[in-house]
């Protein structure tokens, strides 16, 4: 029911710029109150007006990409309020692709991760039931519970010919988004799984005592897996490696989301030796960091290509106490590139063959590279 509400909302709202020559938009919705009425009154079992109207306006979202979504005032609610540890979750970020839900990205040391689910899997049912149909929204709900309540996830895997079943068990998630080791007494090694809002200040200090304790002139900065996070964090973790130029920039419709971010002079490495890994895990704000030091020469990326989340979500609040969340603008790296749907190439391509990522160069391939890469 919700296809073919949403089908015929997404015809109307599509075709308004198309056809506004031809027919005018109020023909438009003419028909669309048409259809509705023949679905209330013809269609196989009874319809509920509410649900179908929810889904024809999250059908509209969902035709724009796979990022902007329709929130009910229940869900909008849920989201504004702090669980405080009653629901738990796996540890997974998720984005929708061709109707399907697919994980960008485990976080370290999670439940999802633990269980052995990777970056780039398809979720095809929750607890037993299809996900493809529903949206992200309603995907996420089916996933969040009590902590400590198991849950069966069921995903296909690119070149897996089977599907994969998953029961995890649900934990509160606390990130932890800076870890580091000295590596070979020769390579800082940083390891960034989220940009939250303390994430640079770690950083910093992490450099001082390598510089301080260890007199490290190289580094490693490992984005992989990373999700992404706070613009401002990602601004600032660039700069800290840079001495001038654009980090980013922002473009949409409206002026206001045309904006520009520059480097401010001083390296806190002072042009010493960096390397930073990436893989499809890596989005968002982790393809900015990576993508302005790749464009600006200041880093080696190593790895695989990047996820390419490089659009600018907003909640709107809406009348009905719900919301939308829309997408307003879209990352543009110095180049000129947008990393939306491209995601940031690495200079040195070397695929993972390992399932967890560990400070450990016997069981990670792309660290022992990049590892052996600066050692020489």
């Amino acid at each position: 029911m919700r296809t073919i509400i949403s089908f015929f909302f997404l015809i109307l709202t599509t075709n308004l710029s198309l056809s506004a020559n031809e027919e005018s938009i109020y023909d438009k919705i003419d028909l669309f109150g048409e259809v509705l009425d023949k679905i209330n009154k013809e269609y196989v079992e009874e319809v509920n007006q509410s649900d179908a109207m929810d889904a024809a306006i999250n059908g509209v979202l969902q035709s724009l990409d796979p990022y902007s979504a329709y929130m009910s005032p229940e869900l909008f609610e849920e989201m504004q309020t702090e669980t405080s540890g009653e629901f738990g979750g796996l540890g997974i970020e998720v984005g929708m692709e061709a109707g399907v839900v697919k994980v960008i990205s485990p976080i370290d040391n999670s439940p999802a991760e633990q269980a052995g689910i990777k970056a780039g899997d398809y979720i095809v049912k929750i607890n037993g039931v299809q996900v493809q149909g529903k949206t992200l929204t309603e995907a996420v709900e089916l996933m969040r519970g009590p902590v400590g309540s198991p849950i069966e996830i069921t995903i296909r895997r690119i070149g897996e010919k089977k599907s994969f079943v998953f029961e995890i068990i649900r934990e509160i998630i606390e990130v932890k988004s800076v870890k580091s080791e000295l590596i070979d007494d020769k390579v800082g090694y940083i390891r960034l799984t989220s940009f939250n809002e303390n994430s640079a200040d770690q950083i910093k200090d992490i450099v001082k005592k390598f510089k301080k304790e260890n007199n490290i002139d190289k580094y490693i900065l490992d984005l992989r897996n990373n999700p992404g996070g706070l613009l401002s964090q990602a601004i600032r973790i660039s700069d800290f490696f840079l001495d001038n130029g654009e980090i980013v920039a922002t473009k949409g419709r409206q002026s206001n989301e045309n904006r520009k971010w520059f480097a401010k002079k001083g390296d806190i490495i002072n042009g010493e030796t960096l390397l930073v890994l990436i893989n499809y895990g890596s989005a968002s704000a982790a393809e900015i960091v990576a993508g302005a030091l790749k464009d600006h020469k200041r880093a080696v990326i190593v790895g695989e290509n990047s996820y390419g989340k490089g659009s600018v979500q907003s909640i709107i609040p809406l009348k009905n106490k719900g919301a939308i969340r829309l997408t307003i603008s879209k990352y543009y790296l110095p180049s000129g590139k947008s990393i939306s749907g491209e995601g940031v190439t690495p200079d040195i391509v070397i695929e993972e063959d390992s399932d967890l990522f560990r400070i450990n160069t016997e069981t990670d391939n792309q660290l022992d590279f990049a590892v052996k890469l600066l050692n020489g």
